[in-house]
C-alpha cells in the first residue's frame, strides 16, 4: 500500500496564481452578463439607504493613479455597506461642460470661427461622450461596481433643466445679482474664474516705488510732497484713480536730497533701505485720516488721484500709500465706489491694453510693464525698480496668470446666507476631522461667487433683458426655460431668439415693443457640479437626498464640496451631505507631483496589465488616504506579495475543507478543543475589528488585521499544526472535524471580508465552493463576530503559549543550525518553567508536541536540562534528537514504529486509521 494515498491533502482547483491580467475581464464579463448591479440592488431593496454621492470626474482625458485612489475608495465603501444592512445604490457621474473640452476641440484643429455657437456645441457634446466611454470602461476595468448603463451627466437635458431651477430658487429668494467689480480674469481662458479655479504658484514680478506729486494739499500738506505707492503690476499704472491711506496710522513727510515725499512711518525705514536713500530727515508727521481727499496728480496722465481712507491698508509691506485702481482690485472697487469714483479698467478680454490707456494701446498687459515702468522713468516718477518672485494667482486649467479686472458678471450672494451655511457646516461629519475647520474657514471668508463665464460650452444663464435693459427673472419665464431644456437641451438657447424662448404672450413693461434679449454667459461649471443635489439626488427615484456621503480629493473644500453645500443651503437651508471624507494626493516615489515630462508617471492601466485591478485595489486599502499618497513600482511589489499570501492562505483553507459539509459536520465552540476555540476566538476578533474599521473608512485597518490574521494566525501557526491532523486523522475524527469548522469559518469570514477590496479573487473562490447557494459573493452580507461569554482565561493561557512557542521555535532554530536536527519533528523539546508560569502545562487538553510540530514534548525542570539549553525570554528550551523512528506516514519520530504487524513502518495512530479507514 503507498501510505500516500491514505493522507486526506488538500483539495482544490482554486489556482495558486492569480493570473489576475487575464482572468478579471472575464469575471468582469460575467458580472456584465447576470446585471450585478442590478441583483445586488434587488437583493438590498427595504434596508436603509446609504448614498455615496459621486463627485464627477471631468470628461476629458485617460485615467490617473488620483482616479483610481478615488473610485477604489468609493467602491469599497458602496460594497461594505450593500453587504451590512444597507441599500447602497452608486450612480457614477461626468462633469461635461468647461473650456478643457473646447480646448481640446480647438487643439485638434477646429475652427470655432467658421462655426455656429450651436454647431461647435453638439461638437463639444460628441466629444465628452466619446471620453466619457473611454474612462467609463477604463472605471469598470478597476471593478468599480455601479449604474454604468445609466450613469449623470450634466449636459443631459433633464440635469440642465434641473439646474435651472436651482438658479431659479436663488434668484427668487435675492441670492442672484448682477454687477460691476473686479473679479479673478483669466486672459488665457478669455473668462472670470471664481475662487474655486485659482491656483497659487510662484511668479517673478517687477517691483517698483512710484511718486504721485500732491496737485492740492487742502492746506494739510505742500504741493512740493510726492506720496510714495508701492505696486507689482506696473500695468494698472494707467487704471490708478487714487491713493488709499488708513485713518489710524502715523505718516511721515521726509525730506531727501531736497526732495520731499510722504509715506507711512511705520515703513520709513524699509522703504529707505529698498530705494537706497543713505540720508533723509523726517520735517513733520500727521495721521491718515488728515490727508482724506488730497489731490495728487497721476504720473503719466493730465488726471488727478484722490487720497482716500482705507481699513484694508496694512503696514506690513509697501509704503501705506496704496495704488488704488478701483477696476482691478476687490478693496480699490469699495474704497472709490464709498468716494464716487467708478471702475476704469483699460484692457480687454484677452489681457490687452485699450486705447483707454493712452500710450500703451495694444500691448499685452505683462508687455505693458516694461512699457509703463519705462515711461515713469522718463517722467522722473519711478523712485525704483526690483524684481521679486511672489506666490501669485493662476488659471489652474491653463496654469497661466491671473488678473483682477471689473466686468459685469453675475454673482451669487453668499453674505446673505453665509451663517446658514457655517451651521450647515457644523452639522456635518467630516472624515478626516480637520476638514471641518478647512471648509468652514473658507466659507467664512469668501466673497460672493462670481458664476457667469465668457464661454459657450456649458448651461445657459437664463436672463432675459428688457428694452430698457432691466434683467428678467421670474417664476414664470424660469418655469418654461427649465421645461424647454428638459425637451431640448440647453442648445435650444442659443438656437432660438430671446422672443421664441419666453413663455408665450409674455409681456413686461419694460418692453413696450416687446422687444427681448438674453443673456450671453454661460454657468460657472462649478454651479453645473454644485447642483448634483437636485439633478442627480432628487432627481432619481433609486438615491435619496441629502447623500450620507461625498468622498473627493482635498482640493474639492474650495471646489464641489464647497459650491455643492452653497447651493444647498441656498434653496433648502441643509447640507447636501451628512458626511465628507477627503483623500490627499498621488505622487511618485519621492514625493513629487506625476508629470510626462518628469518621466515619473505610473498609469492604472499599466498596474491592471501587468498585475491586476486586484493588486491596484489591495494598495489603495494599504495607504493613508487622507494625506497625499506616494506610488511606486516598489509599492506595488509589496503588495503583490502580501496579495500572494492571502491567496495562498484562502487556496490551502479551501483544499483542507473539500470533504467538509458545515451542515453536518461542523462542530460547536464548547466542543472544539481549547487550540480550536483559541482561533476561533481570533477569527471573531478579526470580524470585530475589520468591520469596525470598514464603518470608519479606515482601510489600511483592514489591510494590516487581515494580512496579520492570514500569516501570523493561520499560516504560521494554525495551519501548520493543523496538517498533523487534517491530514493524518481519519476522515470523520472529531479532532479535524473540530479544525476544518475553525478553517471553514475563517475561509467563508475572510471570503466576505475582503470583497469590497478584492472582489475578483474572492469571487473567483466562491464559484468553486459547493455549500452556497448564492451564485455571487456580492449577494452575501458581512460576517457577525459570534458572542462567546468570558473568553478572558483562554485567551491569556495561549498568550503565554505563544510567547513559549516563540521561544521553542527560536531553540529549534538553533538545534537546526548545529546539525543536532534537520525538520522539527526530528526533535524531542523539553521545556522549563519559571515559577510564576508553573501552571501552564497542568492541563492535558493540548497536545504540546503538536502545539510546537516537534515528535516529543516534555515539561521539566530548569535543574533537569543539560548545560547546552537555552534561557530564551520567557522559558528555558533543551532540544535534542526524538527516540525511535520516523513513521513513513505523519513523519513523527515514534517508540510505537514497528507496533503493528501489517503496518510495521507506521506509528500506532498511523496504523489504526490505516486499519479503520483503508483495510
Amino acid at each position: 500500500m503507498d501510505y500516500k494515498d491514505t493522507l486526506l491533502m488538500p483539495k482544490t482547483d482554486f489556482p495558486m496564481r492569480g493570473n489576475l491580467p487575464n482572468k478579471e475581464p472575464e469575471m468582469q464579463a460575467k458580472w456584465d452578463e447576470m446585471d450585478i448591479y442590478a441583483k445586488v440592488q434587488e437583493r438590498t431593496k427595504g434596508r436603509p439607504f446609504f448614498v455615496l454621492h459621486d463627485g464627477p470626474p471631468y470628461a476629458n482625458g485617460d485615467l490617473h493613479m488620483g482616479h483610481a485612489l478615488n473610485k477604489v475608495l468609493k467602491d469599497m465603501i458602496v460594497r461594505y455597506k450593500s453587504m451590512s444592512g444597507f441599500h447602497a445604490p452608486y450612480v457614477p457621474g461626468w462633469d461635461t461642460h468647461g473650456l478643457p473640452i473646447e480646448q481640446a476641440l480647438v487643439n485638434k484643429g477646429v475652427n470655432r470661427k467658421e462655426l455656429t455657437v450651436a454647431e461647435f456645441r453638439k461638437m463639444c457634446e460628441e466629444y465628452a461622450y466619446g471620453q466619457i466611454d473611454n474612462q467609463r470602461a477604463a472605471f469598470k476595468r478597476i471593478g468599480v461596481r455601479g449604474d454604468w448603463e445609466n450613469p449623470y451627466i450634466t449636459l443631459k437635458p433633464e440635469f440642465e433643466s434641473r439646474q435651472i431651477q436651482v438658479f431659479g430658487e436663488m434668484a427668487k429668494k435675492g441670492y442672484i445679482y448682477k454687477g460691476l467689480k473686479p473679479v479673478y480674469w483669466s486672459p488665457s481662458s478669455e473668462s472670470a474664474l471664481a475662487e474655486a479655479e485659482i491656483e497659487y504658484k510662484d511668479k517673478k514680478s517687477p517691483s517698483i516705488y512710484v511718486a504721485f506729486p500732491i496737485k492740492d494739499g487742502l492746506g494739510v500738506v505742500e504741493e512740493d510732497v510726492r506720496i510714495i505707492i508701492w505696486t507689482t503690476t506696473p500695468w494698472t499704472i494707467p487704471a490708478n484713480l487714487g491713493i488709499s491711506v488708513h485713518p489710524e496710522f502715523t505718516y511721515a513727510i521726509v525730506e531727501v536730497d531736497g526732495q520731499k515725499f510722504l509715506l507711512a512711518k511705520d515703513l520709513l525705514e524699509h522703504v529707505a533701505n529698498e530705494i537706497g536713500w543713505d540720508d533723509y530727515k523726517v520735517i513733520r508727521e500727521l495721521k491718515g485720516a488728515e490727508l482724506e481727499r488730497v489731490i495728487a496728480k497721476h504720473p503719466l496722465y493730465d488726471r488727478d488721484s484722490l487720497v482716500m481712507l482705507g481699513e484694508h491698508v496694512t503696514a506690513e509691506a509697501g509704503t501705506g500709500c496704496v495704488h488704488t485702481a478701483p477696476g482691478h482690485g476687490e478693496d480699490d472697487f469699495y474704497v472709490s465706489k464709498q468716494y464716487g469714483i467708478d471702475a476704469l479698467s483699460p484692457i480687454n478680454d484677452r489681457g490687452v491694453m485699450t486705447d483707454e490707456a493712452p500710450m500703451f494701446e495694444g500691448l499685452f498687459y505683462e508687455d505693458a510693464n516694461k512699457e509703463v515702468t519705462k515711461k515713469l522713468e522718463e517722467e522722473g516718477a519711478l523712485l525704483k525698480l526690483s524684481f521679486i518672485t511672489h506666490s501669485y494667482p493662476h488659471d489652474w486649467r491653463t496654469k497661466k496668470p491671473v488678473i483682477f479686472r471689473a466686468t459685469a458678471q453675475w454673482f451669487a450672494s453668499i453674505e446673505s446666507f453665509r451663517t446658514e451655511l457655517l451651521e450647515a457646516i457644523r452639522n456635518t461629519k467630516f472624515t478626516p476631522s480637520w476638514g471641518e475647520t478647512r471648509l468652514y474657514n473658507m466659507v467664512r471668508d469668501r466673497g460672493d461667487w462670481c458664476i457667469s463665464r465668457q464661454r459657450v460650452w456649458g448651461v445657459p444663464i437664463p436672463v432675459f433683458y428688457a428694452e430698457n435693459g432691466e434683467a428678467i427673472i421670474t417664476d414664470e419665464t424660469i418655469a418654461h426655460v427649465a421645461q424647454l431644456f428638459r425637451e431640448h437641451g440647453s442648445n435650444i438657447w442659443f438656437e432660438r431668439d430671446a422672443k421664441d424662448l419666453l413663455p408665450e404672450g409674455f409681456e413686461h413693461e419694460g418692453s413696450p415693443n416687446g422687444v427681448f434679449t438674453k443673456e450671453t454667459d454661460i454657468m460657472d461649471v462649478w454651479f453645473d457640479s454644485g447642483s448634483t443635489h437636485q439633478g442627480v439626488l432628487v432627481e432619481r427615484d433609486d438615491l435619496n437626498y441629502p447623500a450620507d456621503l461625498y468622498l473627493e480629493g482635498s482640493d474639492q473644500y474650495r471646489g464641489w464640496f464647497n459650491s455643492s453645500i452653497t447651493t444647498s443651503v441656498a434653496i433648502n437651508g441643509i447640507a447636501p451631505y451628512k458626511g465628507l471624507l477627503s483623500h490627499g494626493f498621488t505622487l511618485d516615489g519621492e514625493g513629487r507631483k506625476m508629470s510626462k515630462s518628469l518621466g515619473n508617471v505610473i498609469l492604472p492601466s499599466k498596474i491592471m496589465n501587468q498585475l491586476g485591478a486586484d493588486i491596484l485595489r489591495l494598495w489603495v486599502s494599504s495607504v493613508d488616504y487622507t494625506a497625499d499618497v506616494r506610488v511606486s513600482d516598489s509599492n506595488f511589489k509589496q503588495v503583490s506579495e502580501v496579495y500572494r499570501k492571502i491567496r495562498n492562505t484562502l487556496r490551502f483553507l479551501h483544499g483542507n475543507v473539500a470533504d467538509f459539509n458545515p451542515e453536518t459536520d461542523r462542530v460547536a465552540f464548547e466542543d472544539l478543543r481549547p487550540i480550536d476555540q483559541y482561533v476561533f476566538i481570533k477569527l471573531q476578533d478579526l470580524i470585530k475589528d475589520v468591520r469596525s474599521a470598514y464603518d470608519h473608512y479606515q482601510f489600511s485597518d483592514v489591510y494590516h488585521a487581515v494580512n496579520t490574521f492570514c500569516t501570523g494566525d493561520l499560516s504560521s501557526f494554525y495551519l501548520d499544526i493543523a496538517k498533523d491532523v487534517v491530514y493524518i486523522e481519519g476522515a470523520d475524527h472529531p479532532h479535524r472535524r473540530a479544525m476544518q469548522t475553525v478553517m471553514y469559518d475563517s475561509l467563508m469570514a475572510l471570503l466576505k471580508l475582503l470583497t469590497p477590496i478584492l472582489p475578483h479573487t474572492t469571487d473567483e473562490l466562491w464559484g468553486y465552493l459547493e455549500n452556497v447557494e448564492e451564485e455571487s459573493i456580492q449577494l452575501t452580507d458581512m460576517p457577525d463576530p459570534v458572542e462567546l461569554g468570558d473568553t478572558k482565561s483562554l485567551r491569556e493561557r495561549f498568550g503565554t503559549l505563544m510567547l513559549i512557542r516563540d521561544d521553542v521555535l527560536k531553540a529549534l532554530e538553533e538545534a537546526r543550525n548545529a546539525k543536532v536536527i534537520g525538520k522539527s519533528l526530528e526533535a524531542k523539546v523539553t521545556v522549563a518553567l519559571p515559577e510564576q508560569l508553573k501552571d501552564v502545562f497542568a492541563s492535558d487538553d493540548v497536545d504540546y508536541a503538536q502545539f510546537f510540530i516537534v515528535s516529543k514534548f516534555e515539561e521539566g525542570k530548569e535543574s533537569d536540562l543539560p548545560e547546552d539549553a537555552l534561557k530564551l525570554d520567557t522559558v528555558s528550551v533543551a532540544v535534542e534528537k526524538a527516540d525511535g523512528e520516523k513513521c513513513d506516514r505523519c513523519w513523527t519520530i515514534s517508540e510505537t514504529v514497528g507496533s503493528s504487524e501489517t503496518h510495521p513502518t507506521l506509528c500506532s495512530r498511523c496504523a489504526d486509521v490505516v486499519e479503520k479507514y483503508y483495510s
